[in-house]
C-alpha cells in the first residue's frame, strides 16, 4: 500500500471520507477491509472480478453465497478456467443475466492464456477481456491493485449528484456525474475510495432514504440543503415494458422430465430449461408444444420480470402414456426428484415448483 500523504485543505471531501470508511466499511466475503491490508496484504483480484461480475444489477445479499460456491469449486482463475461450462451455468442459475456466467469462462480462459493466469493491472488491458467494460474494469483495478480510477457505479452516482447537486435527470447527466467523481477521486488509496463511495450510498446516502445527519460528507453536500434530498439524482421516467406469452412444456416418463439445453446465444443462453415454443423478448411463443400428446393447462400462467419485458408463461403438462419419448431425441431425461441440482433459471424452476408444488 502507497504511504498516504497529508490531505491540503482541498480534498476535505476524501480525507473525510476514508475516516469514515475505517471505521464503517461493510464486512463483505470478497473484501479486504481497510485495517487488514496491512497485515493479509493486497486483495485478491480474482475475487474482485468475480464479485463485480455477480454484483451487477444483483443485490450483495443474493451474491453472498454464490461466491462462496464459486470460490469453494473454483478458487482460482486456472481452476474457472478449466471448469465445464454447464458446471458454472449451474452454479449461476438464480442470479440471472446468464450472459454474465458465460463471460466468467471465457474471461478466465483469456486471463491464462494470454496473461498467464495474471489479471492485468490497468484499464486499458482490463477492458479487452470478455465480459469487462468500463466500471468492472476501472473497479478491478482500483480495487484489486490500487491503480488511480473512476470507479462509479449506481450507489457512486447517487452520492455524487446529491453532493454536487446535479439535478439533470439521468441518464443524461452521466457523464457530468463521472467529471465531479474524477475530481474528488484520490491518486493514493483508490480501492478503499471507490469502496468509501459504495459504502456511503448503500448504506447512508440511499435511493428513498438519506441518513444526511449521520453522513461524513454532510458539510459538503449541495443536497443536504434541499427539502428532499432524495429528489436527486432526477431520473427519467420508466416507459411500460411490453407484456409477453408464452408456453412451457412438462413431459415426463418413469420418473424423468424432458429438459432442453437453450440456444448458446439469445434469452437464457447455454441453460437447461424446459421445452417452450419459442417465446423471446420481441414476440410472444407461437404455442406449438414440442411434441404431438394429449396437453392440459396447470393453473394459472407463471408471470417473471426480465430488463425489458415481462413474460406470462403458462405451463402445459403432457398426460402419460400420451407420448412417445423416443420420439424426443434432443432432450435430456433428467430425475424429477434431483431436478433442483438441473440448473435451471429462475424462470423455470418457478415453472417446475408450479407442477411439483
Amino acid at each position: 500500500m502507497p504511504v498516504e500523504p497529508d490531505f491540503p485543505d482541498t480534498d476535505k471531501i476524501p480525507r473525510a471520507l476514508l475516516a469514515w470508511y475505517e471505521s464503517h466499511a461493510r464486512d463483505l466475503p470478497w473484501r479486504k477491509l481497510p485495517n487488514a491490508l496491512k497485515s493479509e496484504g493486497a486483495p485478491d483480484p480474482y475475487h474482485v472480478w468475480l464479485s463485480e461480475i455477480m454484483l451487477q444489477q444483483t443485490t450483495v445479499a443474493a451474491v453472498k453465497p454464490y461466491f462462496a460456491e464459486f470460490t469453494r469449486r473454483w478458487p482460482d482463475v486456472q481452476a474457472l478456467a478449466a471448469a465445464d461450462e454447464a458446471d458454472v451455468l449451474a452454479a449461476w442459475a438464480g442470479l440471472g443475466y446468464y450472459a454474465r456466467a458465460r463471460n466468467l469462462i471465457a474471461c478466465a480462459k483469456v486471463v491464462m492464456s494470454e496473461h498467464d493466469g495474471r489479471f492485468p493491472d490497468n484499464e486499458t488491458e482490463l477492458l479487452k477481456l470478455p465480459g469487462i467494460g468500463a466500471y468492472t474494469a476501472a473497479a478491478i483495478a482500483a480495487i484489486g491493485f490500487d491503480q488511480h480510477a473512476v470507479v462509479v457505479d449506481a450507489n457512486v452516482e447517487r452520492v455524487v449528484a446529491r453532493l454536487f447537486g446535479i439535478d439533470a435527470p439521468l441518464p443524461g447527466s452521466r457523464s457530468t456525474i463521472r467529471e465531479y467523481a474524477e475530481q474528488i477521486t484520490p491518486h493514493f488509496r483508490a480501492g478503499d475510495f471507490a469502496q468509501a463511495m459504495m459504502d456511503l450510498g448503500a448504506t447512508l446516502c440511499r435511493a428513498r432514504d438519506a441518513k444526511c445527519l449521520l453522513c461524513p460528507l454532510s458539510d459538503h453536500c449541495a443536497a443536504r440543503n434541499l427539502a428532499d434530498p432524495t429528489r436527486i439524482p432526477v431520473k427519467a421516467p420508466k416507459k411500460a415494458k411490453p407484456q409477453r406469452i408464452g408456453h412451457a412444456y412438462w413431459l415426463e416418463a418413469q420418473g424423468h422430465v424432458a429438459l432442453v439445453e437453450r440456444p448458446a446465444k439469445g434469452m437464457l443462453g447455454g441453460m437447461r430449461a424446459l421445452p417452450d415454443d419459442g417465446w423471446r423478448a420481441g414476440a410472444d411463443g407461437d404455442g406449438i408444444a414440442p411434441a404431438e400428446a394429449e396437453w392440459e393447462n396447470r393453473g394459472e400462467p407463471v408471470a417473471h420480470v426480465f430488463t425489458h419485458f415481462s413474460l406470462q408463461l403458462q405451463l402445459m403438462v403432457a398426460t402419460p402414456g400420451s407420448f412417445d419419448p423416443d420420439a424426443l431425441p434432443d432432450v435430456q431425461w433428467w430425475p424429477v426428484d434431483n431436478l433442483d441440482n438441473a440448473g435451471l433459471p429462475t424462470l423455470f424452476a418457478k415453472v417446475a415448483r408450479r407442477k411439483m408444488g
